[in-house]
């Protein structure tokens, strides 16, 4: 039985895709809707998503006349390209808006931002959403911290910071709390956490007390949500 839980934290990504469904963002096409308004993105926008995963953005942003192309680690999707945020394919000064949902995590902060900021034309708009942490972390297996962006450091402040640090103005910041809230109740309707992982012993019951650490960190506001419009000095 222990397999299954070496399993899941194997593959941490499909398993919140199996528990949250697709988009994995707090607040999901509606927030993402909300960030392509704010970053003024219409017909003739030359958008990148970073971290396109299934492609569900870039649909939304092509729905409205975007020149829209993705890049993952395992694109797959049409218009999508093989790249992390490390290393962007592209040229300089090649697109309009940069969009990153829950990505920037993935990566080194600064230079996922050098990256974004080589690529954007000038005025160019970088349009990112995050998770955001004040305090202390809950004690989760390096694997879920990581997929559930808890690596790192992840105050606000500094996040904003470092944007500006990048060569951005920031325009504005939103917060997403009740989004989040509602990805931890939807996960809590789904998952009978105490009942799945009691059957799994000490091991299960750590993993547990980490989930309810977690939970309590949402609730409490020491794990947030943001997104972020900037505009490109």
């Amino acid at each position: 039985m222990l397999n299954l839980i070496d399993a899941a934290m194997a593959n941490p990504w499909g398993t919140l895709r199996t528990v949250l469904g697709e988009p994995l963002h707090p607040g999901g096409e509606a927030a993402t809707r909300a960030l392509l308004d704010r970053a003024d993105v219409g017909a003739g926008t030359r958008l990148l998503d970073v971290g396109c995963g299934a492609g569900g953005s870039l649909a939304l942003a092509r729905e409205r006349g975007a020149d829209a192309v993705g890049i993952d680690r395992e694109p797959r999707g049409p218009g999508t390209v093989r790249g992390d945020l490390r290393h962007l394919p592209f040229r300089d000064a090649a697109v309009d808006v940069v969009l990153t949902e829950c990505v920037l995590c993935l990566a080194d902060l600064d230079r996922g931002l050098a990256e974004t900021r080589r690529v954007l034309d000038a005025g160019g708009r970088l349009a990112l959403s995050d998770v955001v942490v004040d305090g202390d972390l809950p004690d989760l297996p390096a694997s879920l911290a990581e997929a559930l962006c808890l690596t790192g450091q992840r105050e606000r402040d500094r996040l904003i910071d470092r944007v500006e640090h990048a060569g951005f103005a920031v325009d504005d910041v939103a917060d997403h709390r009740d989004d989040l809230l509602a990805m931890r109740d939807r996960a809590r309707s789904r998952v009978d956490y105490a009942g799945l992982l009691g059957a799994f012993g000490d091991r299960g019951q750590r993993l547990l007390a980490g989930v309810e650490a977690l939970e309590r960190a949402v609730d409490d506001g020491r794990v947030g949500y943001v997104s972020v419009v900037a505009t490109a000095d």
